[in-house]
């Protein structure tokens, strides 16, 4: 019994020791895998690399080896998948896919961008190019049909057409650009044909409308004197306006005086123009003076042109000219008015004027004047040398306690030039004059 009981014991050891023995015999390349033995380069094959168990050494045979293996891709339904399927099947050695994925981070290395192929880029070895990412995308599309059903119908020709659009070659077109194969250029060609992009035409424009939804209200009469004073009321209105300037001059010798006036009436386009003026010495009767009656209308908005009569007043020979010019509010706020005329003996004369009011408050206004005359020809009954015959500048300083009532100061300055000048002094005047000014200004 005992000799049979250490038999017994002994099978029974042998028994134990067999089996984890056999069962490491199963799992070996799984116990070296967490062992991660050394292995070296030279025996390293691309399942140990894959696996993560070495590094595969960068040889023109795994290259070539690399790029049979992507050839193969169809028959085996993708190196990669497969990959991943055998390793989450083995459910207790999931620790497998970070290793796949190392090893395909290694394989992308040996490829290069110039031999890159879609397979491979799908796969995750390597980057396509821009242009190239761009087409393998639309081939390798799951559902090509979705923007891409014309390509497949037209291969060939939109191939081409893919090709040269990408060249630079052809004109980018609504269809490529959709795609977005290329930037389409804003042109009125592109845009929709509605709106202000219709092309013109010469078709006469619809009639007014004429049922009014408010005679059936308040009467055909009542509603067509309303809708004439709206029109009236915006745009069809008349003005009227009137300046006066009195002004008494202080000078050497004998003081002197002046008034002069502008009135206007009429609207927006249209309008009538007086104006006129007169001056003298103190004591004496009235010198010179004119009066001018003249047609305005609007040319812009700043300027108008104006085209009338002037007749001279005063002592000394009296004129009567026709009179054409313009009047309006130049660049930077000036004010000009200019005149060209030709009197009935046929005498050509032009007067130009210029002022500008510089606010220093909102009531207190400077006003710099400047003046400007000229004569085609010598007229000695006027005293007038051709040429420029007279310039002048003023300052006055106004303080506007309204806008329409403003009393004002300053100084005025007038020169005689040329053949005036000499006519001037041989009549015992002076060429020029310097004086100092204070009146009234006033509008209604």
């Amino acid at each position: 019994m005992k000799n049979l009981s250490l038999t017994l014991m002994g099978g029974i050891s042998m028994l134990a020791f067999a089996a984890p023995a056999a069962a490491q015999s199963e799992h070996t390349g799984h116990a070296g895998h967490d062992a991660k033995p050394a292995v070296s380069t030279p025996t390293c094959t691309p399942d140990h690399a894959a696996m993560g168990h070495c590094t595969l050494s960068v040889t023109a045979d795994d290259h070539t080896a690399d790029h049979q293996g992507a050839a193969n891709h169809d028959a085996q339904q993708g190196h990669g998948e497969q990959d991943h399927a055998a390793h989450q099947a083995q459910g207790a050695h999931a620790s497998h896919d970070m290793h796949g994925a190392e090893g395909a981070g290694t394989a992308t290395a040996v490829v290069t961008e110039a031999t890159c192929t879609p397979e491979h880029a799908a796969m995750g070895h390597c980057t396509l190019p821009a242009k190239a990412q761009d087409h393998s995308a639309h081939q390798t599309s799951a559902n090509p049909e979705a923007g891409h059903s014309d390509h497949a119908a037209t291969p060939g020709a939109k191939a081409d057409d893919h090709a040269a659009v990408q060249a630079g070659t052809a004109t980018c077109t609504a269809e490529h650009a959709a795609m977005g194969h290329c930037t389409l250029e804003a042109t009125n060609s592109n845009l929709p044909q509605i709106g202000t992009n219709l092309p013109s035409g010469d078709a006469p424009a619809p009639p007014p409308p004429s049922d009014w939804m408010a005679d059936g209200v308040w009467g055909e009469g009542a509603m067509a004197h309303s809708r004439h004073m709206m029109m009236v009321e915006n745009g069809g209105q008349t003005f009227s306006y009137l300046r006066l300037n009195g002004e008494y001059s202080a000078r050497k010798g004998r003081d002197a005086y002046s008034v002069d006036g502008k009135f206007w009436y009429g609207g927006d386009i249209n309008r009538l123009h007086i104006r006129g003026g007169f001056s003298g010495d103190v004591g004496k009767g009235v010198d010179d003076g004119d009066i001018a009656v003249l047609y305005s209308r609007a040319i812009d908005a700043y300027f108008n042109i104006e085209g009338g009569i002037k007749q001279e007043l005063g002592e000394g020979p009296k004129r009567t000219y026709a009179s054409i010019g313009f009047s309006g509010l130049a660049p930077y706020w000036f004010e000009l008015e200019s005149a060209l005329m030709v009197s009935d003996k046929g005498d050509f004369t032009a007067h130009i004027e210029a002022e500008y009011d510089q606010l220093i408050t909102q009531k207190l206004v400077l006003q710099p004047a400047f003046e400007l005359g000229l004569s085609a020809q010598n007229v000695a009954e006027k005293g007038l040398g051709s040429g420029i015959t007279e310039v002048g500048a003023s300052l006055r300083l106004r303080y506007e306690f309204v806008r329409a009532f403003a009393p004002y100061v300053g100084v005025s300055w007038s020169q005689k030039i040329g053949g005036t000048a000499d006519f001037a002094r041989a009549a015992g005047e002076k060429a020029s004059s310097t004086k100092f000014v204070f009146g009234l200004r006033t509008w209604f």
